[in-house]
């Protein structure tokens, strides 16, 4: 099936690698993006965007220009976001306008232009904290740290009685436990697409990305993916800059297997109206990862510093279960993560960037964000 597909946010990180795959499938590209400054300062979005797709620069909370960039289409893959945790708990209106506003908007037009289906990407932070067991074996959907204000440094969730917990591969059907501005956004992106999809005779489905890396990652936007804030700081020789204890796990997936999840969710009759994990399926420690991009990069001699601090709004542990994905997309992360790394190394060793670490930092630490 070969259609018209509209991006949102697709001339972003992720939107570009979506709009490779689709084109490569034999689709026409049609991209809405404001190429906003956080974002695109040192990674022109438009001039790494493929030639092929067409561009029209607006807003998402735009009606006119989302109206002129559904004329004609068949199909939308909605990433328009503002996306950072830490910076959601204090920008709150720039957050909530652009992805909650900004999806209100998208479906609003899509009342007078409906399309065939609408797949919007949601995000693993509305999970807070991931899926966990107890020293019973019984399942915890609800772990909660506390005592973070109180600059404690127990980073690990217990449960009533005290007793540690045990990190599980987190499914879709876990409780959204929403600790953030940013994940309480992707959620109601979420519930928006599902809600307004069938009363208008479309189909939404939404993917739950997980920790998303590659080449292009804006590096100088200290509010991006763990890996890109990284490499920058290394690009710049500095040491990478890890909250906590560094011993919090992730799910890292590639940038082009995410691409290839999207493509699929916009074609696959079972998606229909469905909510996916889109992840490896793989947990790494934060501290794992930063010595091995340092490795990749030539950086052996630069370790990551421990700050010992936690970012409000930051959650412990959660990685993903992949079994929904794998059983109705067939989605299967194929990337190799130091191979994955070896090439976003070999990148980024070609790209400059301004190193805001420390800015970012400064800025939640005003605010009383970091514990």
């Amino acid at each position: 099936m070969t259609e018209t597909v509209l991006i949102t946010g697709g001339a972003g990180f992720i939107g570009r690698f979506v709009t490779e795959e689709l084109l490569r499938r034999g689709n026409k590209v049609r991209v809405l993006d404001s190429l906003i400054e956080q974002v695109h300062g040192e990674v022109d979005g438009s001039k790494m965007l493929d030639p092929e797709a067409e561009l029209i620069r607006g807003d998402v909370r735009d009606k006119d220009a989302v109206a002129r960039a559904l004329k004609g289409v068949d199909s939308v893959v909605h990433l328009a976001a503002e996306v950072g945790v830490g910076q959601s708990m204090y920008e709150v209106e720039r957050y909530t306008s652009t992805n909650d506003v900004g999806t209100a908007v998208l479906f609003e037009q899509l009342i007078d232009q409906p399309v065939r289906r609408v797949v919007t990407a949601s995000s693993m932070s509305i999970y807070g904290e991931g899926l966990y067991r107890d020293a019973d074996g019984e399942l915890v959907q609800d772990a909660e740290r506390h005592g973070l204000k109180d600059g404690l440094s127990n980073w690990e969730p217990v449960d009533a009685h005290g007793r540690p917990l045990t990190p599980v591969a987190t499914p879709e059907w876990k409780r959204p436990n929403l600790s953030s501005i940013y994940a309480l956004n992707k959620y109601v992106q979420e519930r928006t697409t599902h809600i307004m999809a069938a009363p208008y005779g479309m189909e939404g489905v939404c993917l739950r990305l997980f920790n998303v890396y590659g080449p292009g990652q804006a590096l100088s936007n200290p509010y991006t993916g763990v890996l890109a804030i990284f490499a920058s700081r290394l690009l710049n020789g500095q040491q990478p800059m890890i909250f906590e204890d560094g011993e919090q796990r992730r799910d890292f997936v590639h940038v082009s297997d995410v691409a290839r999840a999207f493509a699929d969710a916009l074609t696959l009759p079972q998606a229909a109206g469905g909510t996916f994990n889109i992840g490896s399926g793989h947990d790494r420690s934060v501290t794992e990862v930063a010595t091995e991009l340092a490795r990749a990069m030539g950086k052996n001699d630069i370790a990551p510093v421990i700050v010992g601090k936690a970012r409000i709004g930051d959650i412990r542990h959660c990685f993903c279960d992949t079994s929904a994905s794998k059983e109705k997309l067939g989605f299967e992360a194929t990337q190799d993560f130091q191979q994955g790394l070896a090439v976003l190394a070999e990148w980024v060793a070609e790209q400059t960037a301004t190193d805001k670490v420390e800015q970012m930092r400064a800025e939640l630490e005003q605010r009383g964000l970091v514990a």
